[in-house]
């Protein structure tokens, strides 16, 4: 245990966040996200929710500051009639974290599936919430 770093951020993560660098991203998938079969490096977060990971991760992860969006949501696929109240919780996290008031963009499920497969990490979590999967591209430290 170190001083300062959330219980909820394994050394594995810890790892992981350390290695990344400038705009590379990390997804943090709710628990029907095919983590698996689509992780270059699968961090195992069984029984934790993506807004608490999410906090966690932020008090240590910069978010790219030279991009417009550099939070990505799936998008809900048309006709879904899914809702997504977790996306506003998401937000609030954000906001408090890093400032930005209008951090998302939406990303096609297909889409989203392929630029995971391209990130530097997937967690994968305990999330029962439907769309809660959520691309972070890191930024630098000032």
């Amino acid at each position: 245990m170190l001083n300062g770093i959330s219980k909820l951020i394994s050394p594995e993560l810890l790892k992981i966040l350390m290695e990344m660098g400038h705009s590379d991203e990390i997804v943090i998938a709710d628990g029907n996200f095919p983590g698996a079969s689509h992780a270059q490096r699968l961090v195992r977060a069984d029984g934790h929710n993506v807004p608490e990971l999410l906090d966690a991760i932020l008090q240590l992860f910069p978010l790219d500051q030279y991009v417009e969006k550099p939070v990505a949501l799936m998008q809900v696929m048309p006709g879904d009639t899914a809702e997504t109240p977790i996306w506003g919780e998401y937000k609030s996290i954000i906001e408090r974290r890093s400032g930005l008031a209008e951090p998302f963009e939406e990303v096609e499920r297909f889409a989203f599936y392929e630029r995971a497969k391209k990130a530097y990490a997937i967690i994968a979590t305990g999330e029962s919430a439907l769309y809660a999967n959520i691309i972070l591209k890191k930024g630098v430290i000032k």
